[in-house]
Parts: C-alpha cells; sequence; structure tokens
C-alpha cells in the first residue's frame, strides 16, 4: 500500500491496535519536547523505532500479499532495535567507535529495515540514490581518478550510519523528531477544529467575486494553509478537493486547474511563519535562528503567490471569465466573526518565533493553545448566557497566562481539567476528545513520509562527511562557474530539478545543500542565500515535468493526467523562476546585506513588474491580448529588470513606460470595438454554487 492510499484512509480503518501506536506516538513526542526527559540521541532512535512499526503495521504487503502478523513483527522488531539505543547508552557512548558484534548486528538490522520503510513510504527512487551512496562508500575505493577515497571497513560504515548523529540519526532525524513532528501536530489539531473551512471562506468572499475569482480562490486559501501546513502534497490534497471543481466547472481547463492547485501549494512550504520541514532543517544545517529563515523567505514567498495570483488573473482575461457575483460568495468577515479564536494560535506563534523563542518551544505552545481552544469551546457548548461565556473564556485565558510562571505544565494542567468538564457533561462534547485522538493519530501518520526520508537520507550525510566526495563535487563545478556565478547558479537548478524528479523536497534540499550550497558561499553568495536558493528549487522541482509530485496528487481531483498538470503548473509558476535568481544577484530582495532599507523595495518593486511582465508573456495578456512580438517584448524587458545592473534597470524601466503607454491605448481601441467578453453570470454562478452544496451567504468550505 502506498502513500497516497493510505492517505484516503482515516487511521481508524487500520485497526484499534495501529490507532493506539499513533497516538502514543504523538504522546511521545509531545511529552519529549514539552520536558525533554532523554537525551536528543535516545529520542531520534525511538522516534524512528516508532516510525518503521508504524510503516510496517500500515503497510504489511509483502510479495503483492498483505501479511499483517509479519507487517506487526518486523515493525516490533524495528521498534525493539531502537531501544538499544536507550538500554545502552552509557556503554555506546563509553566505547563510541568501537563496534561491538551485537551492535553490528543492530546497525545492520536498522539500516535495512529504513531503507525498506521507506520504499514503501515513497517508492524506489530515494532508497536507489541512497542505495548508490552506501556503495560507494563500501567500495568508493576501488573507483579510478577522483572519485576515489582511502576505503573505510565494513563496520566503521554501519557505526557512521547507524550510531551517532552523522548517519540515520543525525540532524534532518533530529528535526523531524522535534520541530516537524510537533508542526505537523499543530496543523492537524486546527484542520480538526475548521481552519480549512475558515480559509475557504474568507479565500471565497475577498477574491471569489473578482476576475477569475474560482482560481484565486485556490491561491488565497492555499496560501493561508501554508501558514500553518508546510506539506505542499498535503494542501493539494485538501484545498484542492474544494477549488479544483469549482475552477474546472466556472471554465478552466481540468490542467491549468490542477496545475494553479498544486503550484499555490508547493508554495505553503516557503510561507512563513509555519514553513516546510526544509525550513526547519536548514535553520540547524546552518545554526541560524529559525526566525532568520522567516525574515529571508517572507519577500520571496508573497512574490510568488503574486506570481501565480497575476497569472491566474491574466489567464481570465484571455479567456474571459468572471468571478461569481457577490452575493453568491460568503461574507469573509463573518467567517473570520464566527472563527476568528482560531487565529490565537497562530498568532501567538508567530509571536514567540519573532520574540526569540525557538521553534520547538513555540510549537509547543502553539499546540497547547489549540487544544485548550477545542476543548475550551466544547466545554462551553450549550450555555446561551453570553455573561457566562464572557467570564468562561476570560478565566480559560488569565489560567493560560500561567505557562509565563510554570511553563508548558500549566497548559497540560488546563487540558486535563477540560477533559474532566468534558466526560461529565451529558450533551455529546465529550466527543471533543475522541477528535482530538483523531487529530494526534492522523498527525503521527501525516509525519511518516517525512519522517523516512529525514533517516534514510541520513545514509548520504553519513557517506558525505566521511569519504570527503562533496569537496571533490564542488571543485570541479567552482572550475566551471568561478568566473561565471550565473553558470554555477545554473548547474545548481539543474541539479535540483533533476533530483527532484524522483525524491520529495527534503533529501532533495539535503543532497543539493550538502553539494552545492558550499559552492555558491565561496562564489560570494551570502550563506542563507545559497540555501534559500537551493531550497527554492527543490520545491519547484515537485511542478517540474515528467515527475511532479504534488501535480500527481492533483491528477485524481483534475481528473486530468500528471504529466499535463505539469506542464500548466510551470506555465503558472514560470516567473517564481527568475526570483531566487534576482535574491542571488541583489541579496535585499531576502532581507540581507543592504545598507538602507530603500534598497529593498526598489528591488521588490523591480521583482513585481518583472513577474507581472513575464506572467503578461507567458499567457498573452495583461489588460488585453498580446500579439507574439508583444509577448517577446514583455519577456525581454522583464530579463532586463531581472539583470542586476543599473544600466538594465533604466533601460528595463524605460521599455515598461513604453509598452504601458502603448498597450492602453490597445486597450482602449479593443474595448471600443467590443473585443473584451466577460464569461459568467449570475444564473450560472447560482447552479455553480448549487452544486458545490452551498447557497448564497453559506459557507463554500
Amino acid at each position: 500500500m502506498s502513500l497516497n492510499e493510505t492517505d484516503k484512509q482515516p487511521m481508524v480503518q487500520f485497526g484499534r491496535a495501529i490507532f493506539w501506536v499513533a497516538v502514543l506516538f504523538s504522546s511521545f513526542q509531545i511529552y519529549t519536547a514539552a520536558f525533554s526527559p532523554i537525551s536528543s540521541q535516545v529520542t531520534r532512535a525511538i522516534h524512528v523505532g516508532f516510525v518503521i512499526l508504524m510503516v510496517y503495521t500500515i503497510a504489511p504487503r509483502f510479495f503483492g500479499q498483505r501479511v499483517p502478523v509479519l507487517g506487526w513483527v518486523l515493525g516490533l522488531l524495528g521498534f525493539v532495535l531502537s531501544l538499544y539505543h536507550w538500554v545502552f547508552e552509557a556503554d555506546l557512548t563509553a566505547r563510541a567507535g568501537e563496534m561491538t558484534q551485537a551492535d553490528m548486528v543492530v546497525g545492520i538490522l536498522t539500516i535495512i529495515l529504513v531503507f525498506d520503510v521507506t520504499r514503501r513510504m515513497m517508492g524506489w527512487a530515494l532508497p536507489i540514490v541512497c542505495a548508490v551512496f552506501l556503495a560507494y562508500g563500501l567500495f568508493g575505493e576501488y573507483l579510478p581518478g577522483a572519485l576515489m577515497h582511502r576505503g573505510y571497513g565494513f563496520d566503521q560504515i554501519v557505526g557512521t550510519l547507524a550510531f551517532g548523529t552523522e548517519g540515520i540519526y543525525g540532524t534532518p532525524t533530529y528535526v523531524s523528531s522535534s520541530y516537524i513532528f510537533l508542526f505537523i501536530l499543530f496543523g492537524a489539531f486546527l484542520e480538526r477544529a475548521g481552519m480549512i473551512d475558515l480559509f475557504s471562506d474568507f479565500a471565497m468572499g475577498t477574491v471569489g467575486h473578482h476576475r477569475g475569482g474560482p482560481a484565486k480562490v485556490s491561491v488565497v486559501s492555499s496560501g493561508l494553509m501554508g501558514t500553518i501546513n508546510g506539506s505542499g502534497v498535503a494542501n493539494v490534497v485538501t484545498t484542492g478537493q474544494f477549488t479544483i471543481p469549482l475552477m474546472k466547472r466556472f471554465g478552466y481547463s481540468a490542467p491549468f486547474a490542477g496545475g494553479v492547485e498544486a503550484t499555490s501549494s508547493m508554495g505553503g512550504q516557503i510561507m512563513p511563519p509555519v514553513m516546510g520541514a526544509v525550513a526547519f532543517i536548514m535553520a540547524e544545517t546552518i545554526n541560524v535562528p529559525y526566525v532568520e529563515i522567516v525574515k529571508a523567505a517572507i519577500i520571496p514567498a508573497i512574490l510568488y503567490f503574486f506570481t501565480v495570483f497575476m497569472s491566474v488573473h491574466f489567464e481570465a482575461g484571455r479567456k474571459g471569465l468572471h468571478g461569481l457575483p457577490k452575493e453568491e460568495c460568503p461574507n469573509p468577515w463573518t467567517a473570520l466573526a464566527k472563527k476568528w479564536y482560531l487565529l490565537i494560535p497562530l498568532i501567538g506563534l508567530v509571536y514567540l518565533l519573532f520574540s526569540g523563542y525557538t521553534p520547538l518551544f513555540s510549537g509547543t505552545v502553539g499546540l497547547g493553545l489549540t487544544t485548550i481552544l477545542i476543548f475550551g469551546a466544547a466545554a462551553i457548548q450549550g450555555v446561551s448566557n453570553t455573561a457566562l461565556r464572557y467570564i468562561f473564556w476570560i478565566l480559560l485565558g488569565i489560567a493560560c497566562l500561567g505557562f509565563r510562571e510554570f511553563g508548558v505544565s500549566a497548559f497540560f494542567a488546563i487540558i486535563a481539567f477540560l477533559v474532566v468538564v468534558l466526560k461529565l457533561k451529558r450533551d455529546g462534547s465529550g466527543s471533543a476528545v475522541s477528535e482530538a485522538l483523531q487529530s494526534m493519530a492522523e498527525g503521527a501518520r501525516h509525519a511518516l513520509p517525512v519522517a523516512v526520508a529525514c533517516a534514510l537520507v541520513g545514509v548520504i550525510i553519513g557517506i558525505i562527511n566521511l569519504t570527503g566526495v562533496a569537496a571533490e563535487f564542488g571543485g570541479q563545478v567552482i572550475a566551471v562557474g568561478r568566473d561565471n556565478l550565473f553558470v554555477a547558479l545554473f548547474l545548481t537548478m539543474i541539479t535540483c530539478l533533476v533530483l527532484g524528479m524522483g525524491i520529495p523536497t527534503i533529501p532533495n534540499y539535503i543532497i543539493t545543500s550538502s553539494l552545492a550550497a558550499p559552492i555558491l558561499l565561496e562564489l560570494g553568495v551570502p550563506l542563507i542565500v545559497s540555501h534559500m536558493f537551493v531550497f527554492y528549487f527543490g520545491i519547484m522541482a515537485d511542478l517540474t515535468p515528467p515527475v511532479a509530485l504534488a501535480c500527481f496528487a492533483a491528477a485524481p481531483i483534475a481528473r486530468a493526467s500528471g504529466f499535463t498538470i505539469s506542464l500548466q503548473a510551470v506555465r503558472v509558476a514560470i516567473a517564481g523562476f527568475v526570483v531566487p535568481y534576482m535574491a542571488v544577484y541583489t541579496p535585499a530582495l531576502m532581507l540581507q546585506e543592504y545598507s538602507h532599507f530603500y534598497e529593498v523595495v526598489i528591488v521588490v518593486l523591480k521583482a513585481a513588474i518583472a513577474i507581472v511582465c513575464w506572467a503578461g508573456g507567458a499567457t498573452g495578456f495583461i489588460f488585453t491580448r498580446l500579439n507574439p512580438f508583444e509577448r517577446v517584448y514583455v519577456i525581454f524587458t522583464a530579463a532586463l529588470l531581472v539583470w542586476a545592473n543599473p544600466y538594465s534597470d533604466i533601460a528595463g524601466f524605460g521599455l515598461v513606460a513604453v509598452f504601458v503607454v502603448w498597450h492602453l491605448l490597445k486597450y482602449r481601441r479593443d474595448k471600443a470595438a467590443g473585443l473584451l467578453t466577460v464569461k459568467g453570470s449570475s444564473s450560472s454562478a447560482a447552479v455553480l454554487a448549487t452544486e458545490l452544496g452551498a447557497s448564497p451567504n453559506q459557507n463554500q468550505g
């Protein structure tokens, strides 16, 4: 059973034993995040043990047949092997590097099991790439030329990969076992509380009635979801269930609808405050506070969604598609007024992150607040007296302030009290506890693909650190790009896109940043910018054909092929490909290396104008249709603005001014001639709303 297949089923359908294993996994992660009762090394090992246990019990297929008993045996074996690091922690520390026979058995079995669970979750691509690196570590001494290394013993390879902090239990697994898991749980609880409905209603109410409204709803709702959920594919399969059919029924082609949703959803990985898992790994890798990553990402993230927004706006103009009548859309402020409290954990999370608290602490507080809100809303349900409701929430808020004195223990005490209240009530509100357990189980299941990828790419990191192959690779690329930074950037981009054909963003970033980011740093690119460049194109790899994970996730919803969707996704996001290059040549775009804030304003203005030109050239429409010459003209103008040179900037702005005058004259002429028609009417919108199961001024999420 693949990951996509398991994602379609609630956790309870896998059996109560598996459900409670998932709940126990989440409970372990919450407890260790809140109190750190055991060492980081042991936490990482047990984290991987739980992952092995869950994967084998959820996907127990062997030779084409489901064999649950064998799945439980192998899963429990993997979990017991993880406890070896806890039981013999002192011995392993005392004789670090000296492998006993028991160590070898545990290490070999762990490596094999991690390879197999990754194959079950993510297919063959990543295990094959990691196996190539493992083979290089074992047999690289026999290779000719510069790739040959001095040779390492089998016990040394096993010790590096299965013990210590450079292999399977390296930095990616540390981040997975702390920040990532916690934020996935945070997103799962917010989704369970109704955040998707809030975001969908708000997006529909704010942009649904504008030109191309359905596609803009996809962009806005996916961007909002990205603030709490750093998984692009997860965004596709949640918001896409609503937005893709909406776009199709209103006149967009199925491939374009799928492409817009995939492109918008992948932007969630670079949208603060809760960015993708890679952002946390990056912060640990380059040893900078997470808030610095957020600051570097905020402007490129806004520009990314601006790119998609303008592309769908121009496509709607080209096709003459209007939005829903305003009366058919929900009132965004009414939706916000009804569920405003769901924003409290998100606001608290942002405040703590920007106040200098660690992501681990901030995520724990955010999760605690979300749980208290869910249980509090259930506890006060049925109380009609407004004064009592206000008093209840005020007292609950005062109680939450106790975390400043007693830490997260205050949250656990409040949650325990609310659980008792819910259990004593007889009106059915106790179901909130069951829903919380469901969220814990779903969160654990959604963390599996990230966790297995983080564990297995430790093989690559371990071999790279052991053999020093990154330095050799870097020397070759530097030799090519020493005199031309653009060539080095282009080679790095191609590496990211090619690797992204078979592996997800996390291992793509880890592999490419290990090889290419030091090269860019040596060529004068700032540290954060070099890593963000790799990160950005790792995300774009999920949109580029022939293998585009986000697009294939959208395919069954759009009922179109993943390949055709990916072609449309690249067309929609084409202007976004230039943003990382602009950041390298003008680091002020990522709030790096600038003297005055006006430098940031200027580069953002240049980027915005370039994006409009590029998107217009790609779609063939701005205010009116563009002929082939005009499309080439605006793309050339955009290229001049991207090129970080004072003369190219002057030329670019001059060409923009000429084009604006010409295009406005053409627009007035076409409008007078009646060439600008608009499709869509109130009646068709009403039919659409009915088909979507919504009525005027009601939630349509």
